[in-house]
């Protein structure tokens, strides 16, 4: 009866099982092996051991882009999360129009990406972009060292404020009334509550939002690629995603390479959320139920 039973679980979870095999197990099996070859698309692979990772972790422009990446997550992780927090707080009171402007802010997450780089791209045109006819200046945005990743920055965060105002939401409107109740009875001010009372109990949506969002800010290619393809100017934002791709499908097209790199940046995104799921671990939880 135990194995009968067993049969059963194992046959119904059979078909995540496979899904996780062919789409998460095999392919993190594929980039391992590649990491071990050199292969141009063109010529059967040719085994090389470990010669690309001492390649690549001794390239000084992969260590370039490591550091664009750092840049860039920490310009937009801090601003997207506290603009996404003010946003669902504000939109959480229920003020006339509330529900009008949720749908606004979220609809530049659900846009193309590399449709909405395209689009800025043109808003950041030095000579007939809209961002500079609407300020009066002359400004290249994109093509400056100092200016272009804060700009990729800003899109970035514009996209997806929406989404991490969303869940916040969610988080906020699961607090039950009766906290806040006795908050404003016990003579709390509304910055108070907010912070002894609300902040604790988002903790849960914000370990979500900040993991998910490094993930994604790590990750991200389309809008960089669109708004400053080749890495922008002097490489600015070259980030490790687009070094990725450079060193897979263009140049000497070294799929060795860049199977090593992006092996990196999986190991570095595992530690990061390992590091913020223990963090919020030691935090402060409360049971509600």
């Amino acid at each position: 009866m135990a194995r009968k039973q067993t049969a059963t679980g194992y046959a119904l979870l059979a078909p995540s099982l496979i899904g996780i095999v062919a789409f998460l197990l095999l392919p993190i099996a594929v980039v391992l092996w590649l990491s071990l070859q050199q292969w141009d698309l063109l010529f059967p692979p040719v085994f090389v051991g470990f010669d690309n990772w001492t390649s690549v972790l001794t390239d000084p422009t992969f260590g370039r882009s490591a550091l664009v990446s750092v840049l860039f997550v920490l310009l937009v992780i801090p601003v997207q999360t506290a603009l996404g927090l003010l946003l669902a707080t504000l939109l959480s009171r229920g003020l006339p129009g509330s529900a009008f402007l949720r749908v606004i802010y979220v609809i530049p997450w659900m846009g193309a990406p590399l449709v909405l780089g395209v689009v800025w791209r043109w808003i950041f045109s030095p000579s007939d972009g809209a961002l500079n006819a609407l300020l009066g200046v002359y400004v290249e945005w994109l093509s400056s060292p100092v200016l272009a990743l804060p700009a990729v920055a800003a899109v970035s965060i514009w996209s997806q404020v929406g989404y991490v105002a969303l869940f916040f939401m969610a988080g906020l409107a699961a607090i039950p009334t009766t906290l806040l109740d006795a908050a404003r009875v016990d003579g709390a001010t509304a910055w108070q509550t907010f912070w002894q009372v609300k902040l604790p109990l988002l903790r849960p949506t914000m370990f979500f939002v900040l993991v998910t969002g490094v993930i994604a800010s790590f990750q991200a290619f389309d809008q960089i690629y669109a708004l400053t393809p080749n890495g922008g100017p002097q490489g600015a934002t070259d980030v490790i995603a687009t070094r990725i791709y450079d060193e897979a499908f263009r140049g000497a097209a070294d799929l060795g390479r860049a199977s090593v790199m992006a092996l990196l940046l999986f190991v570095v995104l595992v530690v990061i959320t390992l590091a913020q799921q223990r963090w919020f671990r030691r935090r402060i939880t409360y049971d509600l139920s």
